[in-house]
């Protein structure tokens, strides 16, 4: 029906606009110039888009990988360590980016209902430790818990510049991860007190 109408109606154009609706000649260079902005515009998007993704699920390995290495030790870990930590991290990610690091232990109290920190430490662009107060500020973040249960939270912080300048701002790349320790109940850093670290679940012992 369309092509009987468009039939129709050409019939009835000027013999000049009905040479030129039939006309299918074009211009390579033309259709190049024409379409070379929008095929290089929609390019560096995609590649754009996919490297955040990318940029985002390296930084979050990173930190699990940090969490996974601190729950193995048995024995307490000291500043060196955790400098080895933050170094390791930063090979893991992209090394023209900013990284910032996080890591502490945290305890669940039941008789006060609140989280508190057995100790907390940073390295690269993070400068705030997590004490008492401000913990309890993320407690919907933190897993529930047996009383005097322990997590090992490892927090990175990265801002993410991107690939192509279309339009995108900074990201910032923030991972908030936490594994219970493995093979001891508390991993514990030098010079810093800390409670006794017993894995209490209520249990009366026998399973």
């Amino acid at each position: 029906m369309l092509y009987l109408l468009f039939r129709f109606q050409s019939q009835h154009l000027p013999g000049s606009v009905r040479s030129f609706a039939k006309e299918t000649r074009g211009s390579v260079t033309l259709e190049f110039a024409l379409y070379a902005p929008l095929l290089v515009t929609s390019f560096l998007t995609i590649y754009t888009l996919f490297d955040g993704f990318r940029r985002d699920s390296v930084n979050l390995k990173a930190a699990y990988t940090v969490s996974d290495l601190i729950s193995r030790e048995t024995t307490a870990i000291n500043d060196d360590y955790l400098d080895s930590m933050y170094e390791m991290a930063k090979l893991l990610i992209r090394q023209d980016s900013q990284l910032g690091l996080r890591v502490s232990v945290v305890h669940w109290d039941d008789a006060d209902d609140k989280y508190y920190v057995d100790w907390s430490e940073v390295r690269g662009t993070s400068n705030t430790t997590w004490t008492d107060v401000t913990i309890n500020t993320v407690s919907e973040k933190l897993p529930d818990m047996p009383d005097q249960e322990r997590v090992i939270l490892v927090e990175t912080f990265n801002e993410m510049e991107p690939a192509f300048d279309i339009g995108l701002p900074t990201f910032n790349i923030d991972n908030f991860v936490f594994t219970r320790p493995r093979f001891a109940p508390l991993v514990a850093f030098e010079g810093s007190a800390t409670g006794g670290g017993s894995h209490d679940d209520g249990g009366d012992g026998t399973d």
